[in-house]
């Protein structure tokens, strides 16, 4: 049984992260750290929670931690990493931007599809994003075979909570509801390591990416239309993907193109494939608070330690 320590403890990702590792076979929560909720009973940044937990929120993290998520939002990650005394030996999730794009760091980009043995090894593993999570897996197959050789196109729309817990003007419930609108047109934050991605694939890959990201009447899901020319058949190409994700656990190729609601509340994608005047049209949707963030991190977690790569994560989408 391993030991786990969260960082930001209060937000969305983190009580995700809770939810999880409550009722994970091979580890327990040690410490939860919050400096605003200190003292306080999980459940009172996390309502639902009551009744399951009766654990505290820390001030300091525990220092009998085995793995650590650092849940404080992206562009903190550096300032808690390096303000914190993380446990020497202890191997560090980060669910913020700051350490995804390759540099002058120790951490792994950590998609299991693209890095799985590359993540088993490490000590230090970026969690993706979540859009960029539901792209990259509409598209890593095709860069896997050299095929992404003309513009790429999409389409993604994303639940309100992908913004977080802090209420903005644009994630309140009175301007959310029963609207829909674009932003960061063309130049999304995760467009950086999705390139990263394809190009670790498809060496030399400089087509352009056009992203039309959506903020959509919904909490939670991600919906992404990828598009581009491609001359092969669609079987060769359906092939292609059960073909990639055969033993990968948490991606399905569907027969038909998918809904959120089919994905909401576990960590699965799924990806259809069709052919329409030359352009290959792959659709994907993904949890963006699991498959896009908090699952995947224990996703993570189970390869880091060499547990089953699902343990824990057996979720199960309801109807309705």
């Amino acid at each position: 049984m391993i030991k786990a320590g969260i960082i930001g403890g209060a937000g969305y990702t983190a009580g995700e992260l809770i939810r999880i590792l409550l009722h994970h076979p091979q580890a327990e929560i040690e410490s939860v750290v919050s400096q605003s909720h200190s003292g306080k009973f999980l459940y009172a940044a996390h309502p639902d929670l009551e009744g399951d937990t009766n654990l505290k929120f820390d001030s300091e993290l525990s220092q009998h931690a085995d793995v650590v998520f650092l849940c404080s939002g992206h562009g903190k990650s550096k300032a808690v990493f390096e303000g914190t005394t993380i446990p020497v030996a202890a191997k560090v999730i980060d669910l913020s931007s700051d350490y995804r794009i390759k540099g002058e760091h120790d951490f792994v980009y950590g998609l299991p599809e693209l890095n799985r043995d590359v993540i088993k090894p490490a000590n230090y593993v970026a969690n993706p994003g979540c859009f960029a999570t539901c792209i990259q897996l509409c598209l890593l197959p095709l860069a896997s075979e050299n095929l992404l050789n003309k513009p790429v196109h999409v389409t993604a729309i994303t639940g309100s909570t992908g913004a977080g817990q802090n209420p903005t003007d644009t994630t309140h419930f009175s301007w959310r509801s029963n609207n829909a609108s674009i932003y960061k047109p063309l130049n999304h934050q995760h467009l950086g390591e999705i390139k990263q991605s394809l190009e670790q694939l498809q060496q030399g890959f400089n087509q352009p990416m056009h992203f039309i990201p959506m903020r959509g009447a919904f909490t939670r899901g991600i919906l992404a239309v990828c598009y581009t020319e491609l001359s092969e058949p669609v079987d060769s190409i359906k092939k292609l993907y059960q073909d990639y994700y055969e033993d990968h656990p948490f991606v399905t190729i569907s027969d038909s193109s998918p809904e959120i609601k089919r994905v909401v509340a576990t960590n699965k994608a799924l990806i259809h494939i069709q052919k329409e005047n030359g352009q290959v049209l792959i659709t994907g949707v993904i949890d963006n608070l699991l498959k896009g963030a908090s699952g995947q991190a224990v996703q993570n977690m189970n390869l880091l330690f060499g547990f089953n790569e699902a343990a824990g994560l057996n979720l199960k989408a309801t109807a309705f």
